[in-house]
């Protein structure tokens, strides 16, 4: 059962479906994450007090030293444009309406970069100034799409 294949004619191959369900919880940076866009149209990050990196989404450890840290800063709503990606088809393969644009954005005050869609843009250019759009206050619902996305800033 466990040799080594060496010819891929060897390999069975089963179709089908595994009905999986999944459900995430964002945990309590996290919450605090979308709770501060839901409340108050602000994005929540966390600063390490070792070596100060500030990172957008928040986190509870630091990824470089371990230590332990508090959704309680505030980053943007500005930022810069470090990455970009256009498409033309859907998640499936399908057409869309438009081009979609997704931004790789990295919040002034935050060391790391946020990736959401990029909105009402005609050019986009590395190192461009952005700036968040959230929701109406009375439509958001404390998910991620509380944020529309970042847009260029105009000027």
């Amino acid at each position: 059962m466990f040799e080594k294949l060496t010819d891929p004619k060897d390999i069975i191959l089963q179709e089908g479906q595994v009905p999986i369900r999944h459900r995430y919880t964002p945990g309590l940076a996290g919450e605090a994450f979308f709770v501060g866009m839901k409340e108050r149209g602000e994005l929540v990050a966390s600063r390490c007090p070792e070596c100060g990196i500030v990172y957008c989404p928040p986190r509870l450890y630091c990824e470089r030293d371990f230590a332990e840290m508090e959704a309680d800063t505030t980053v943007g709503p500005g930022g810069v444009l470090e990455s970009f990606t256009v498409g033309f088809s859907g998640v499936n393969g399908e057409p869309v309406e438009a081009p979609i644009a997704i931004g790789l954005v990295r919040p002034d005050g935050a060391d790391t970069v946020l990736m959401h869609f990029i909105v009402e843009a005609d050019e986009l250019e590395i190192g461009q100034r952005m700036e968040a759009v959230f929701l109406p206050d009375a439509e958001r619902s404390g998910g991620i799409l509380d944020l529309r996305g970042f847009r260029p800033v105009a000027g």
